[in-house]
């Protein structure tokens, strides 16, 4: 009879401990069955990214850090057969600014990015709001105002050399018509320029034209038909809802253009070659023309494109800050 309180007692703390055991190694097995799956899900990721990281490195982060270094360096044909080039610090740049050609190319692309992004702003918002409108073959118009922006630069900038050749151009011809003498759209120095623009807003405009588009689509059509309850006709509409609303497309749109054209090689090298007497000449062609020059100067055309590429990056820092100042407020 005294036996059984004595196994009682020890079977109690025993079954305690095998409990206890039995939680432990249950805490115990569960962060290990997780790992695996967590690690093999950072694993996958990885995968997807690695194409993409790879592609980056590769196509755009190796190109700008070597045409950056080259802009330091005396880099010219000498360069590919003994392998030096010389580390000249901001010489190459001192050159660049003191060249003839600088401001005057500057100039240039001034008013051919300024020129390029109003017109093509103004002309694709009015196309957006024209095709806002449903009507009978709305969406086959709109979607043939497309043939500009997906045919190859190369095509259109040679498409619009012929239309504007001074002897046989279509535009020239078009001209004659109404008695006007033939022009040298692309060999007269003070109409070169003009005829890049031109080229350029043609085929810049369907991009703009789409991206407003849907920046239209998005706005509230209770908006316009509160306006209208109230009697507002189509443009104060216009100008007190919709292109306010449209504001943040808008920055977008500018900012993208703005970026592209700064960097416009195609259509001025096939259209002018930055002639005649440097009359089209922007810093985007000058670089090129540095580089693959007669005199070959590889560093001096790294200096010009990085002095292109740090203007294209102070536009794109100040639209960030621009925009969260904006979220901010």
């Amino acid at each position: 009879m005294t036996a059984a309180p004595h196994v009682v007692r020890d079977a109690e703390p025993s079954a305690g401990r095998s409990d206890d055991v039995g939680s432990a190694r249950g805490r115990g097995r569960t962060p290990a069955t997780r790992r695996p799956g967590a690690a093999r899900a950072g694993w996958t990721a990885w995968a997807f990214l690695a194409p993409v990281v790879a592609y980056l490195v590769l196509f755009y982060a190796v190109p700008i850090v070597r045409n950056v270094a080259m802009g330091f360096q005396e880099y010219t044909v000498r360069s590919f057969v003994t392998g030096e080039a010389p580390f000249v610090g901001f010489d190459n740049y001192a050159a660049v600014v003191a060249d003839p050609l600088f401001w005057p190319t500057v100039a240039n692309t001034a008013v051919f990015t300024v020129a390029s992004l109003v017109f093509q702003y103004g002309i694709g918002l009015a196309l957006a709001e024209f095709f806002s409108r449903h009507f009978p073959l709305s969406a086959l118009l709109r979607s043939l105002f497309l043939l500009p922006w997906l045919l190859p630069l190369i095509v259109s900038g040679s498409v619009w050399r012929w239309m504007l050749d001074k002897d046989n151009g279509i535009v020239n011809a078009a001209l004659g018509l109404v008695g006007v003498d033939p022009v040298g759209w692309t060999v007269d120095p003070r109409y070169s320029l003009l005829a890049v623009i031109v080229v350029n807003i043609w085929i810049g405009v369907p991009f703009n034209m789409v991206i407003l588009y849907g920046g239209l689509q998005a706005v509230p059509a209770s908006l316009h038909e509160a306006a209208a309850l109230d009697g507002a006709g189509r443009w104060r509409t216009f100008r007190s809802i919709t292109f306010p609303l449209l504001r943040p497309v808008t920055t977008v749109v500018l900012l993208l253009g703005l970026v592209y054209t700064l960097k416009v090689f195609d259509v001025i090298w096939i259209t002018t070659q930055g002639g005649p007497a440097n009359s089209s000449q922007t810093l985007a062609t000058w670089s090129y023309q540095l580089s693959f020059g007669p005199q070959l100067e590889f560093g001096l055309g790294a200096a010009a494109g990085n002095l292109l590429i740090a203007l294209a990056l102070v536009f794109g820092l100040w639209h960030i800050r621009a925009q969260r100042t904006e979220e901010e407020s």
